[in-house]
């Protein structure tokens, strides 16, 4: 993966249509294992909430969001690494928790195999989600986008990743601030007041499109009364008060 194949992939997100945040991701994902010799991709929003007690080994964070690339059988959807996510909301702690919490806040890259001791390959958890659906190493890509709110990418491999392969994932995920921010807000994690639902997402996506609430209402699968219930949910949440003024968000978000 050389620095013109990395730009090609750039100029391959460009392309996809703001509504179209999850099959840009998932396009993202593949051109990227692809290039690690990565078999599986992730991607997270992750927000902070205050830590009243002060206690929080976590400091508050939540991850809010996630995206597979391929799920993991028996699982039909990302439901294996929900899994992973519900013991992190248990703040059961496992070592590998710990290593987004270093720097957090800044640009940053973390992995398995580099960072965790030699021990935690012989942990049960290791081996249930990991060593299992046969994950050897797994390396992680995290883009901060203000004090509260960050954009992770994970890849997990069959054997280890090298320091180059680490090197080149963070080059090609470092000069795309737009896309995580599309990425963050398709999520209703960035600007607005609290994480849209699944179908607040899924009707979002179609109205960042001409597509009328009859339209929505029909393509979701819903009642339009349940169509305009979303809309009326999702313009709260970002605090406008029309289509336009949404996707004067986006627009203004984008470049």
């Amino acid at each position: 993966m050389d620095t013109e194949a990395v730009h090609r992939i750039w100029d391959e997100l460009s392309d996809f249509e703001v509504p179209n945040s999850t099959q840009a991701a998932a396009h993202l994902m593949a051109a990227l294992c692809e290039a690690c010799g990565a078999w599986n991709a992730t991607w997270a929003g992750a927000i902070r909430l205050e830590d009243t007690t002060g206690a929080d080994p976590l400091q508050g964070w939540r991850v809010a969001a996630v995206q597979a690339l391929h799920p993991v059988p028996p699982h039909p959807d990302a439901q294996h690494f929900k899994d992973i996510l519900e013991v992190w909301e248990r703040r059961e702690i496992d070592p590998s928790f710990l290593l987004p919490m270093r720097n957090v806040g800044t640009f940053r890259t973390y992995s398995f195999r580099r960072e965790l001791p030699e021990d935690w390959f012989s942990s049960d958890f290791y081996r249930r989600h990991y060593e299992a659906v046969g994950t050897h190493d797994a390396v992680f890509v995290a883009f901060p986008m203000n004090a509260d709110c960050e954009s992770h990418f994970g890849f997990y491999a069959r054997r280890r990743f090298t320091d180059d392969e680490i090197a080149h994932l963070a080059y090609a995920l470092r000069g795309i601030k737009w896309f995580h921010r599309t990425l963050l807000m398709a999520n209703g994690l960035l600007m607005a007041s609290a994480p849209l639902t699944p179908g607040e997402r899924r009707v979002l996506q179609l109205l960042l499109t001409k597509a009328s609430e009859k339209e929505i209402a029909r393509q979701s699968g819903i009642a339009t009364s349940t169509a305009h219930q979303h809309v009326t949910r999702i313009f709260r949440k970002f605090g406008v008060r029309s289509r336009a003024e949404l996707m004067s968000l986006w627009l203004n978000s984008g470049g």
